[in-house]
Order: structure tokens, then C-alpha cells, then sequence
């Protein structure tokens, strides 16, 4: 029910993430992406959407809103893990950017190919303005939390 007196938005988007993520995971890539788990998967698309920028622990955090210790854990394990790679800048030597591994990379395109079946599923039928719409409402409900 989505009238103003029984929505349940919270509940609903829950679900909902609970239904992609069991997609995921029997997605027909799964045995090869498996090695990135959770939060990996999400740094590896938002690294290789902008390669060829400079990208620090920082802009990490401040993209999925999570904690320094939180970041810094998580991308210890990715370096260990061998998906990322923290390199030096010339302008600063106490700045490490963090850059995708070749094997993030052929995981990142596995993902990608992925998540992109999956889009066409969960947007089937809605038109460009319908789609539009729901962004800007998504982007609106986050926006509120913050």
C-alpha cells in the first residue's frame, strides 16, 4: 500500500535491495566475482566509472557516506585481496590514490555486464519520464537522510 496513511517506503526499499542482492548472487558470474564481496563490488564500479581521476580514501567516503576507519578497513582488504592498488602522487606524499588492479578490472566488467541485465529488468516498462521521476525521488529521499 503506498497511500499516505500506509506507506511503508523504508520497507519497501528493503525489500527491494534484498531482491537485487539475491539476484546477484545467482547472477551467471557469481563464481568469478565472488572474491569481491559487498562493499568491494560497489568501490570497484565507482572506481572504474572514474578512471582516469585521481581518487582518494576521502572521495570514497564521501561518495557512500561511511565512516574513515570504516573506508580505510574495507580497502585494506581490497589491497590485500589485490583489487586495488594505493599509488603515490607526485603533489603530495602522504596522498595514496587508490586504482583498480587488472583483476578488479575483469571483475568490474563481469559486474557490469551483470548489473546492466539486471537494470533492464527492474525498468521494464516504465518510460524515459517515468524513470526520470523515480531518480529524482530516490535522490530526493537520500538527500533528506543526510
Amino acid at each position: 500500500m503506498c497511500s499516505m496513511d500506509g506507506i511503508r517506503i523504508g520497507r519497501e526499499l528493503r525489500a527491494l535491495n534484498n531482491t537485487i542482492r539475491r539476484y546477484f548472487e545467482f547472477s551467471s558470474h557469481r563464481n568469478e566475482i565472488q572474491r569481491a564481496t559487498g562493499n568491494n563490488k560497489w568501490i570497484i564500479c565507482y572506481l572504474a566509472e572514474n578512471e582516469g581521476k585521481d581518487i582518494y580514501q576521502k572521495d570514497i567516503e564521501n561518495h557512500f557516506t561511511i565512516a574513515r576507519s570504516t573506508a580505510s578497513k574495507v580497502l585494506n582488504l581490497m589491497e590485500q585481496k589485490g583489487m586495488i592498488q594505493r599509488q603515490p602522487v607526485a603533489q603530495d606524499a602522504r596522498l595514496k590514490k587508490i586504482v583498480l588492479t587488472d583483476e578488479a578490472k575483469k571483475i568490474q566488467g563481469l559486474m557490469q555486464e551483470d548489473s546492466e541485465r539486471m537494470n533492464r529488468t527492474l525498468t521494464k516498462g516504465f518510460t524515459d519520464e517515468e524513470l526520470e521521476t523515480l531518480c529524482s525521488y530516490l535522490k530526493r529521499m537520500r538527500a533528506n537522510l543526510l
